[in-house]
Formats: structure tokens, sequence, C-alpha cells
């Protein structure tokens, strides 16, 4: 299901290419005027990762075909750098206030250093640890979908728009993050507890 809404929602949010982001993303487009190159460097080049992103974590495809595998990698990764620096640019020029520019800066910031740190491993074959580290990176990237989502489901009861959009500026990750971070932990655990000698 992860799978499919993050292609989905990729590729909806081409929408803007047929209608004009005025029509399509009347929420970001005042960036249009000032900064028209982050506007589409993010909207144009975030899909492209998070439409990659489930195929990384295909374990057939890995072991069928791992030059693809590493392709698809180098391509998510240069997809992130450019969407990720400037999410990172128009989180300043949000109109949702301070707080929901925090949310999508500090986001910004940890989506490029977990995949960095997620590339850097794979260049380095630890394996175990770049595939820790993508498990991060495409936590954040699922951001994309949870906002959608969210935003939808308040929208469906009712909520405030503005207020609903600053408090999804960080409820769109954040639990992502943490629910990440309880994988690990949980999996490291049973791990050592496999090695712990018998009697």
């Amino acid at each position: 299901m992860a799978a499919f809404l993050s292609v989905l929602v990729a590729l909806v949010s081409y929408r803007f290419v047929p209608v004009g982001v005025s029509e399509a993303m009347d929420f970001v487009a005042h960036n249009l005027e000032n900064n028209a190159l982050a506007l589409y460097g993010h909207i144009a080049v975030a899909p492209v990762a998070l439409a990659l992103m489930p195929f990384q974590f295909m374990s057939g495809l890995r072991a069928r075909r791992p030059g693809l595998h590493r392709w698809m990698g180098r391509g998510y990764v240069a997809a992130i750098l450019v969407s990720g620096v400037a999410g990172f640019v128009l989180a300043f020029h949000t109109t949702a206030g301070p707080v929901a520019t925090a949310g999508f800066a500090i986001l910004a910031v940890i989506w490029l250093g977990t995949t960095a740190c997620a590339f850097l491993f794979a260049l380095k074959r630890q394996i175990d640890r770049h595939r820790r580290w993508m498990l991060r990176s495409a936590a954040l990237t699922f951001a994309a979908v949870s906002l959608r989502l969210y935003l939808g489901i308040a929208m469906a009861f009712g909520a405030d728009y503005d207020l609903t959009y600053v408090i999804v500026a960080w409820v769109s990750w954040v639990p992502n993050a943490l629910l990440v971070e309880a994988y690990l932990l949980g999996r490291r655990r049973s791990r050592a507890a496999t090695l712990l000698p018998a009697g």
C-alpha cells in the first residue's frame, strides 16, 4: 500500500504540467514571482524521488538487477539533493508562518542528511548501515504522502486549513521518523537477543 501511494502521489504531483502551478497548486503559487527556480526544483524533482523510493526496497529487483538498483539509487539521491535544497529555500517563503517554516526547513535538512549517509555507506559497501539510513531517508520521503493524507482527512472533517497546514508541517514527517527508529531499535534488540549464549 505504501508503495502504491508513493507512486500515485508522485504521478498526481505533476498535475501542474497541463494546467499550470497557479491552477493546480495555488498554495505555493506565490513563489512563482521570486522563487520560481526553487519551486520548480521541488515540485518537479521531488516526485521522482517519491516514485523511485519503493523500488529500492524490492529485494527481488536488487538480487536480479543490482546494476539497475544502483542506478535507480543514484537517481533517488540526485532527486533528493535538488528537491531537498529547493525545499529548504521554499520553507522560508511559506505563508503559513514561522512554525511551519521550522517544520519544513528541519525536514529538508534531515532528509538531505539521511540520504547522504545512505549514499556514503553504499559507496563504502557497508550495506547494513546503508539500508538503515535508506529506511530513515524513505520515511522522510514518505512525508509527501503523509502530508496529503492528513490534510485530506482534516479537510474532510471541516478543520481550519491554515491551522492544519502548520500542524502537518511537523506531523507529516516526525511520526514517520520515530516509527522507523522504533523499528530499527527493535531489530537491533532482536538481533542482540539471538547472539546471547543459551542457558
